[in-house]
């Protein structure tokens, strides 16, 4: 199974999906999304693929999302942001040809492997 992993290897829990992604053997392509950010249609794709709006894959928690309004933005304006600014994207994210996850907990990456 083949793999890809929006990855921040900084966090724990992307390192901990990452780990088991790995051990279930998939053949994982890792992007550092911080260095190599996902365009705001890639997002948009990854988010409906994955059943959540951008505002559910908004990173809150040490950005300033909150104090900019960004979880009550239109879709439009949340990717965009993302795109400009990848640290305002939660992480893990795993896309597999069983679907895409947002991986918080790390065990949701059970349900597309």
């Amino acid at each position: 199974m083949k793999a890809t992993i929006w990855h921040n290897p900084a966090c724990g829990t992307s390192r901990n999906t990452l780990a088991m992604l790995t051990e279930a053997g998939a053949e994982v392509t890792v992007v550092e999304y911080l260095k190599t950010p996902p365009s705001a249609d890639k997002l948009a794709q990854l988010y409906r693929d994955a059943g959540i709006t951008p505002q559910q894959g908004l990173r809150t928690k040490g950005t300033d999302a909150e104090e900019r309004g960004l979880p009550q933005a239109d879709d439009a304006t949340v990717l965009a942001a993302m795109a400009a600014e990848p640290k305002l994207i939660e992480r893990p994210l795993v896309e597999t040809d069983k679907g895409v996850r947002l991986c918080r907990p790390k065990e949701k990456v059970l349900e597309i492997l």
